[in-house]
């Protein structure tokens, strides 16, 4: 029997890149609500419906870069041909491939039967029926892994690509990795014995005792011929000590992280994201806790920062400091930090009965002697607070420079752009420095 082998040339499907498309689609599975600033924030899912991630699909083909110019000429076909019904329906059905293979790799979940959200897309150009409400999906755990690994990688490359290791400290200890000379052993010493030290030593004690009992240097050894070594004799290696560190970020989620035009609360969970697989990744002796504060502040699990969105709320500085300093005094790490990206001031505090006290105009006195006493008990506690401030205002400048000198910690004054390069270094570089 002969057997015709035919070339295979392959499909559009098998052109895309799905990691790349789903980094590109990172505004919408990060959707922190600015597409409703004025909402309640209390739908997770009203940004996340098909109809928003067709649409997404969409830009990141004919704008994203995600298709070549070749695949976008097959897609689009030839404008004089005039069949521009077909070319439409070809587009929809690579769409309707994507996301299939989305789900199947596990990145998005939807409702099992998506056939009728598909029949009035053919049916009526991606219309959604009055009768029933629009069928959204939800972004999975291995999808907010995924963006934090991205984001991680695209932050550190950014600043130039330098690898990540332990935090260095001008301490030396008696690890496995030698990088000093070798010191006499004591008690508590890691036994990373240094053999040819120990030898010399046990060499020049024998020598020295047969010396003065008269016998011949070259007799100083043990019964068996052997050199015995003894207590004294022994030197270990040592090797930089590495310290651990406690991290609470403090996200706001506060309404102004929404307005006047800008989301600066997706960019921030973005570098929270970041900061976490860092941490996982790289430093797995350090511990990470995310903290969010609004009219009141609560501790979330790391895998729902990727979920969260803002709200109508105001800004209670002192309960997410308060909380986060509760969370690092249980730790015990060699240091303890406290990470606040935040863009406005203070504008609530939580009273002795519950109640919350707001007042948005201006730097209300009270709440900023509340907000700083807080202050001084994380500096008491030992805890360094870094500020990273995604506004400028004259007073806020003022606000957040006596934060810092108060907890001898770092102030930020930056944008949603370059927000990333200034957590991930100040984490990797900077707060080391503090320990001697």
């Amino acid at each position: 029997m002969k057997y015709r082998y035919l070339k295979y040339t392959g499909t559009l499907l098998d052109e895309i890149d799905f990691e790349d498309l789903v980094s590109k689609l990172s505004d919408l599975l990060l959707s922190s609500g600015f597409s409703d600033p004025w909402g309640a924030g209390s739908d997770d899912n009203e940004d996340r419906t098909m109809e928003a991630l067709h649409d997404a699909i969409l830009e990141a083909l004919f704008s994203g870069g995600v298709l070549s110019d070749d695949a976008l000429q097959q897609l689009l076909g030839d404008p004089a041909d005039g069949d521009q019904e077909a070319g439409r329906q070809q587009i929809e059905d690579l769409v309707e491939q994507i996301i299939d293979r989305m789900m199947d790799q596990g990145f998005i979940t939807a409702p099992p039967d998506l056939e009728a959200e598909r029949e009035r897309r053919r049916g009526s150009g991606g219309a959604i029926g009055e009768d029933s409400g629009p069928v959204t999906f939800e972004v999975t755990d291995k999808a907010l892994d995924f963006l934090g690994y991205r984001a991680l990688r695209d932050l550190l490359g950014a600043a130039g690509g330098r690898s990540a290791g332990r935090h260095d400290t001008r301490h030396l200890a008696t690890g496995v990795e030698a990088v000093a000379a070798s010191k006499p052993y004591e008690f508590g010493d890691t036994m990373n014995l240094d053999p040819s030290g120990t030898i010399l030593n046990a060499v020049h004690r024998l020598h020295a005792e047969g010396r003065g009992q008269g016998y011949p240097t070259s007799s100083a050894t043990g019964a068996q011929g052997g050199i015995e070594v003894d207590y004294p004799d022994l030197m270990v290696t040592q090797s930089e000590y590495q310290s651990s560190c406690a991290t609470v970020i403090m996200l706001d989620c506060s309404h102004s992280m929404i307005l006047y035009g800008e989301d600066r609360f997706t960019p921030a969970k973005r570098v929270a994201l970041a900061l976490a697989h860092l941490i996982r990744t790289q430093y797995p002796g350090d511990s990470l806790h995310a903290v969010l504060f609004h009219d009141s502040a609560e501790e979330i699990p790391l895998k729902q920062l990727g979920r969260v969105r803002v709200g109508p709320y105001y800004t209670n500085t002192r309960a997410g400091l308060r909380l986060a300093r509760r969370i690092l005094e249980r730790q015990r790490q060699d240091m303890r930090q406290i990470v606040m990206v935040t863009d406005g001031k203070p504008s609530a505090i939580t009273r002795p009965d519950g109640r919350i006290y707001k007042n948005a105009f201006g730097l209300d006195p009270h709440i900023v002697t509340e907000t700083f006493a807080e202050v001084n008990a994380c500096a008491k506690a030992g805890i360094m607070i870094n500020t990273f401030m995604l506004a400028r205002d004259h007073d806020l400048v003022a606000f957040v420079r006596r934060v810092a000198s108060i907890c001898r910690g770092k102030a930020y004054f930056t944008t949603p752009h370059t927000l990333g390069q200034y957590v991930l270094m100040d984490y990797m570089d900077g707060k080391t420095k503090t320990i001697h």
